[in-house]
């Protein structure tokens, strides 16, 4: 007589773009191999599992949002663990493993897993297993892989010890977990896991990491080492190419206001709600002669690498791929995809041999990320209308790439909107919809940080060059509407430091900030042009933080004794930085204190929530 003999666990997963929900069904695909059973859930599913009555291991895989706050998914649950009428023995039943996802280019790293680990802690729950902390800057994979590795001896060890608390044998557990195939290998993959201390001393070297990981066996024996058009295996530096991001059929829409400073958005925010919107104005902001094309709309409210060596007829070409797929050539892949912005077309104009079939290319080919726009428009100030700028991402032809090309997204807004653009004027509005107005899908995903003040009298500074202006004009059309309805509130200074490369072509918004100004609604506009040529004596900045070093009695007179706010929208590699050093030097200067203590100043108002960052790679 046979009976199942494979142990349950609770798997939950939080995410925002989909690679937490990817890594969640990895691990409920390899839980059979090891004679267990993933009971798998989005962690939002509150009405399918019960963590106060669960007496199995629960597995966490969570994501974090730009801003550091937890998924979208995960707003709910983590609202009822921090209900502080718990009592701090609440979850002192559980036994729980967490892996977060983050990418420490943003200022609060992991910060969505991190609050849910501290808040289960704090209610009694306890570790079966470390906390992984997973780097999107350095790899994914470089965590991801070996966390759940050593998760399944981890796992063991839990049931072992549960079935000792209930007084059975620990010979009959053993037999019934003896299905799953290389426990010494396992327990020493495990031991090696622990090593890492992925979660109290992250190793924030790659190289370091990297060379941690060289004798660590990632692939079981038992799974097939060979690759096939059924089966993959890459080296470990691709692996993130197997966690793929599961994007919602929808372009994602940031509210900017949604704590009260727009009582009419409310209306238009319905969580997890989709709707089709019309393109009733699409503007070019840019001159034809600008480097990058701008646009403004208006609405109304590589993992194949291996398969594709097996389609390939070339001897020279195979061989290349090969080399590409090796841990040796992963580099020069991965430099090669970065740097020249490769595409799977590139790939087969690059290898013309190789003619992998359509069903090939569709198992393939990666899921799009989704795309998040800021709102660059208040509500209160056009009822009904909601407006956000993009740059149309070129790509020109370079012996890498024959071919052209525009970004996936943003080409295809570009060419839907050609038509509502005017020859001369490059602006058209449409009359209640025309049927040549094309309509796209919106989601409201709020953003729970990046907004006005809630007190109209606290001053802030906002720097945004080029589209990272976007928000800043809402804030300032709000700002302006609120002054109008309210002649006798009090508002405090408003400061704009605004950047872009040629004066005369792509100096967005121009017309709207002197109108700001003019009216009192900005206080201070402070513009510099990085690509203009100057016969003054002494060249102009050149940079937005170039011009912020110039004001520094003035930033750190609003951020120390007025304690106001500073937001931050843009480029986070070449822009954002640089405004961090540069506001770490003003405070260091106007205090008259080290580097070390500007820093620890900068860091408590990142922690405040007055140094805030809209910032993307």
């Amino acid at each position: 007589m046979c009976c199942d003999l494979k142990r349950r666990f609770l798997l939950l997963y939080a995410t925002q773009k989909g690679q937490a929900k990817a890594i969640a069904e990895e691990i409920w695909q390899q839980a059979g191999a090891h004679g267990l059973e993933a009971d798998m859930h989005c962690i939002s599913e509150m009405d399918k599992y019960n963590l106060e009555t669960e007496k199995d291991p629960v597995v966490i895989v969570i994501s974090t949002t730009g801003t550091g706050d937890p998924p979208d998914t995960a707003c709910k649950f983590v609202r009822k663990i921090q209900d502080t009428t718990l009592p701090p023995d609440h979850f002192a039943h559980l036994q729980y493993g967490l892996l977060g996802l983050g990418d420490s280019e943003y200022t609060f790293f992991c910060n969505g897993g991190k609050t849910v680990d501290r808040r289960l802690q704090e209610l009694g729950a306890q570790h079966f297993y470390d906390t992984g902390l997973a780097d999107d800057c350095v790899g994914l994979e470089l965590v991801v892989d070996p966390w759940i590795n050593g998760l399944w001896f981890a796992l063991k060890e839990a049931f072992l010890l549960q079935k000792e608390k209930e007084g059975m044998s620990s010979d009959a557990v053993s037999s019934s977990l003896s299905a799953a195939p290389h426990v010494g290998h396992e327990l020493n993959l495990s031991s090696e896991v622990q090593n890492l201390k992925l979660e109290d001393e992250r190793v924030r070297s790659s190289d370091l990491l990297t060379q941690k990981l060289v004798d660590i066996p990632l692939v079981a024996s038992t799974r097939d080492t060979e690759p096939s058009l059924d089966h993959s295996v890459p080296p470990v530096s691709q692996s993130a190419l197997n966690i793929p991001a599961l994007p919602p059929e929808y372009i994602e829409v940031e509210f900017q206001d949604t704590h009260g400073e727009n009582p009419h958005l409310s209306s238009l925010i319905s969580e997890g709600t989709t709707f089709e919107v019309p393109v009733t104005k699409a503007v070019q902001l840019t001159r034809e002669d600008a480097i990058k094309t701008a646009l403004l709309l208006e609405l109304d409210i590589a993992a194949f690498l291996r398969a594709l060596v097996e389609c390939t007829s070339d001897v020279g070409e195979k061989r290349r791929l090969q080399e590409l797929c090796s841990r040796q050539g992963a580099s020069d892949y991965t430099r090669f995809i970065r740097d020249c912005n490769v595409c799977l077309l590139d790939l087969l104009h690059a290898f013309p041999s190789c003619k992998p079939s359509l069903n090939l290319l569709i198992e393939h080919l990666p899921k799009l990320q989704a795309r998040s726009y800021s709102v660059s428009s208040s509500n209160l100030y056009q009822p009904g209308k909601l407006c956000f700028v993009f740059n149309i991402v070129e790509f020109p032809a370079c012996p890498a790439r024959p071919v052209s090309r525009k970004g996936v997204c943003t080409g295809w807004l570009a060419e839907l909107v050609a038509p509502l653009l005017h020859p001369s004027k490059n602006t058209l509005d449409t009359k209640g919809g025309s049927s040549s107005t094309g309509k796209i899908s919106i989601f409201a995903r709020p953003n729970n940080t990046f907004h006005l003040p809630a007190d109209p009298s606290v001053p802030f500074i906002m720097v945004g060059p080029g589209t990272g202006i976007s928000p800043f004009i809402g804030f300032l059309q709000h700002r302006q509407k609120l002054r109008e309805e309210h002649p006798d509130w009090e508002f405090g200074e408003t400061w704009l430091f605004f950047g872009c490369r040629h004066q005369d072509r792509d100096y967005l918004f121009k017309d709207e900030l002197r109108c700001f100004l003019e009216n009192g609604t900005l206080t201070h506009l402070k513009v510099c042009f990085s690509r203009d040529s100057s016969t003054a004596e002494v060249a102009p900045p050149k940079y937005v933080q170039d011009v912020i070093r110039l004001y520094s009695k003035e930033v750190a007179r609003v951020l120390l004794k007025e304690r106001g706010y500073f937001y931050i929208c843009g480029d986070k590699k070449h822009m954002a930085d640089g405004v961090s050093d540069a506001v770490v030097d003003i405070l260091s200067t106007e205090m008259e204190a080290d580097k070390l203590e500007a820093m620890k100043i900068l860091a408590m108002l990142r922690e405040a929530k007055r140094y805030l960052q809209d910032v993307w790679s």
